[in-house]
């Protein structure tokens, strides 16, 4: 209590308390005053300790908060690190692992939203890009490459890139499907995405969880082992860019929904032969429709169909290694693509596994 005397009454020495004046009693003002400073003390102790407990609580809730953040930034750094660390499976899309809840053909990455697009069985076998008619890109005049300049090569691959946007833009806005390019990584330095660590050993990859595009400027001139012809690398570049094409289409999270579903590797890799092979014809379609200004000739074809056939699956190889498709296929959809310049040539989908997707 803080000294309630009631009406009347007075906190201060001296004053009227309830039986009338202590003034003209020495002993009685003594006690009163040593009884006020008492209550004052008591107060006082009381607003102090009030004050320590508030501060106590305050730094309390701070340390609580520090803890919950630093964990919370721990857990997202493991999150990452196990994906990069965990391999998971390459093609199409870098799925994080073989058992993922959620399909890279999702944008699972805060700030990403995917809008309306072709969904379900239809996406794969009759999607609306597929009726758009032939390529129709600006023209696409490409410098020089000196494949042993990073910063060349890095050049080169945005020039190419630039054209692709363009292309690609064109058809979707003839479908009337919603798209949005592709980032674009071209590193000179170790890094990680969402979906895997890189440097990585195919030298560039897709990943639909960022919706970008990565590849090593360095890194794919030696896995190609120097090669000099720079179709090999715009190739490459629109391959890698055929998987967001399959992504912005909505195919591509059909795809991974169905291929987990598989119970074996043979019926996963039938889904994947598939999304490379339309790969292949897409990158082709599109260096097709730009071969005269890029400018591309006879014998860049043939580079392309030579690529094709090196980069299939081996015909001697195990089951589980058989994910990009045969020789032959490979370079029967590669040719299909540079002939037909058309999305809806390189519907892979449509075909009977005896056909050309083996």
């Amino acid at each position: 209590m803080s000294g309630d005397h009631g009406p009347g009454g007075s906190d201060e020495p001296g004053g009227s308390g309830p039986g009338g004046s202590v003034g003209s009693d020495p002993a009685l003002s003594a006690a009163f005053t040593r009884l006020e400073y008492s209550r004052r003390a008591h107060r006082t102790n009381r607003r102090v300790f009030s004050a320590v407990c508030g501060l106590l609580v305050a730094l309390l809730a701070l340390s609580l908060l520090s803890w919950t953040s630093v964990n919370e930034g721990e857990s997202a750094m493991d999150t990452v690190s196990e994906r990069a660390d965990g391999g998971g499976d390459d093609k199409p899309g870098q799925l994080p692992s073989p058992t993922a809840e959620a399909p890279t053909g999702q944008l699972g990455l805060p700030g990403r939203t995917l809008p309306d697009r072709p969904t379900g069985h239809s996406a794969l076998v009759a999607n609306p890009l597929y009726d758009t008619g032939r390529l129709s890109p600006l023209p696409c005049p490409v410098p020089e490459l000196d494949v042993d300049d990073p910063g060349s090569m890095e050049r080169f691959l945005h020039l190419v890139a630039d054209c692709l946007d363009d292309a690609w833009k064109t058809q979707f806005d003839r479908a009337g499907i919603p798209f949005a390019p592709p980032d674009r990584v071209f590193w000179d330095e170790p890094g990680v995405s969402p979906c895997r660590a890189y440097p990585s050993p195919a030298g560039a990859f897709y990943c639909r969880a960022s919706g970008a595009i990565y590849i090593g400027t360095s890194d794919v001139v030696e896995k190609w082992n120097g090669a000099d012809d720079s179709v090999v690398y715009a190739s490459l570049l629109a391959h890698e860019y055929g998987h967001h094409v399959q992504g912005e289409s909505g195919l591509l999270e059909y795809y991974h929904e169905q291929r987990q579903l598989e119970e074996d590797a043979a019926g996963r890799n039938s889904w994947t032969r598939r999304s490379e092979l339309q790969a292949n014809c897409l990158s082709a379609a599109f260096l097709g429709s730009i071969r005269v200004s890029y400018p591309l000739s006879e014998g860049d074809l043939s580079t392309l169909l030579d690529d094709a056939s090196a980069t299939a699956d081996r015909p001697d190889g195990p089951e589980e290694e058989r994910t990009h498709g045969s020789s032959d296929n490979s370079v029967w959809w590669t040719r299909t693509g540079w002939t037909e310049q058309s999305a809806g040539a390189c519907n892979t989908w449509d075909v009977s596994d005896e056909g050309m997707v083996k």
